[in-house]
């Protein structure tokens, strides 16, 4: 997938908006503006960060998949978050699938009427 097409993905997300916390940094939040959470760093094009478990052994399943293609996400690894290159080893619906599962594991720890303002 291309940035512009993994931006685009994003985008589309239900209450999802763009961020840059950190100069450089752009990522995706979901949830109130003073306090919306993040589901995908978007890097420098060559790779993704998202939330794909709860826990680190689920999100383990990711490396053993694709060991050339995905790592742990430096700092918050341990919380189930991983990093995934978009250069191709890994298929575009996996990279979507990817995406959307962190979006619905960030979203399901939104308070209630967060989430329902979301329509899930």
């Amino acid at each position: 997938m291309s940035p512009d097409e993994i931006h685009a993905y994003c985008a589309a997300k239900p209450g999802a908006w763009e961020d840059e916390p950190w100069e450089g940094d752009v990522v995706f939040k979901v949830g109130p503006l003073e306090r919306g959470k993040i589901f995908v760093f978007l890097g420098g094009g060559a790779s993704i960060g998202v939330k794909s478990a709860t826990t680190r052994d689920e999100a383990d399943e990711w490396l053993i998949r694709y060991p050339e293609d995905a790592a742990v996400a430096a700092y918050i690894g341990r919380s189930g978050w991983n990093t995934l290159s978009t250069r191709g080893g890994i298929p575009d619906d996996e990279l979507c699938e990817a995406i959307d599962r962190s979006y619905e594991l960030v979203v399901a720890g939104l308070p209630r009427k967060v989430r329902d303002s979301l329509g899930g």
